[in-house]
């Protein structure tokens, strides 16, 4: 099957070679699409280096729109059977994805999530960020009737098939609870893997801020009624 990864992209001047070169690094993945939303930084100035590899393709929004939009367009772009949401931040280690799409390639799950709470290495910082990881996670349990450890995880991984009819709105960081809502509403089977995190700070250019953790509430509820 053909693996490919999606890596929405914006202002990640100083990570966006390394994180590409972590991609490539696995020998594993056969598409790299990046989706640069709107960049200002020059991180577009780099990616023009990409424009003619064989393996990377590039696709650039001409205003910021989200995450959410640029995750969109790289779903509907993809030519994958098997598809990676990689963060450019370097939050998320590539060398996880053997782990990651191992229960996708046994046959046993269609999505595969990426859990920072299942005891893999994590480098312990902001508190309140992992309260309002949990507490989004337990409503989205009590909703939806699972028992997931970690919905906002940025590594989610799953057959091109799962997603191709899925109908997905979300501009921002409310991808991931509306990704979630939807996938566990068809009873489709997700599969949950420790992952290493090492999560970056504010200085460090970490954008989710709190308030996109009351999006990702009203999401949840939004659409456990509606489509």
């Amino acid at each position: 099957m053909k693996i490919s990864a999606i890596i929405p992209v914006y202002n990640e001047k100083s990570t966006i070679k390394e994180i590409i070169r972590r991609v490539q690094a696995t020998n594993l993945i056969d598409e790299i699409l990046i989706v640069d939303d709107g960049s200002t930084d020059g991180t577009r100035d780099i990616l023009e280096e990409y424009d003619h590899h064989h393996q990377v393709r590039v696709i650039l929004h001409e205003k910021n729109q989200g995450k959410g939009a640029a995750v969109r367009t790289g779903i509907h772009n993809i030519t994958g059977d098997l598809i990676i949401i990689q963060d450019a931040d370097l939050e998320y280690d590539p060398r996880e994805y053997t782990n990651l799409l191992k229960p996708l390639q046994e046959g046993i799950a269609d999505v595969v999530y990426g859990s920072r709470f299942l005891g893999g290495a994590r480098r312990p910082i902001l508190f309140w960020n992992m309260v309002a990881n949990k507490i989004l996670t337990l409503v989205t349990n009590i909703l939806y009737n699972n028992i997931l450890t970690d919905m906002e995880t940025g590594y989610k991984v799953f057959r091109r098939d799962v997603v191709k009819d899925l109908t997905l709105r979300a501009q921002r960081f409310d991808f991931e609870p509306e990704f979630t809502a939807k996938i566990l509403k068809r009873k489709v089977r997700i599969f949950e893997v420790p992952i290493a995190f090492n999560p970056r700070d504010y200085s460090e250019g970490k954008k989710i801020k709190m308030k996109d953790a009351f999006e990702a509430m009203w999401a949840l509820i939004k659409y456990r009624f509606v489509d």
